[in-house]
């Protein structure tokens, strides 16, 4: 399953973080940000994940995330 979220991370280093972060509750899935894009995406792909879990996640640190429609 893919999930792609919109987010209001701007900086390399916090993505590289909330990555590493991610990757600790989720670690088979793949997990990226396209900070280029003007909805600062984060794409999420794996078996299972859950979508409010990572919300909460990037919450929790600061950060808006919702699920891309």
């Amino acid at each position: 399953m893919i999930e792609v979220f919109k987010t209001n991370v701007q900086e390399k280093e916090s993505s590289r973080v909330l990555i590493q972060k991610l990757l600790e509750h989720y670690p088979a899935s793949k997990i990226n940000f396209d900070l280029e894009d003007c909805d600062k995406i984060l794409r999420v792909e794996g078996k299972d994940f859950c979508a409010n879990s990572i919300i909460e996640l990037l919450k929790l640190n600061g950060h808006y995330c919702e699920v891309l429609t």
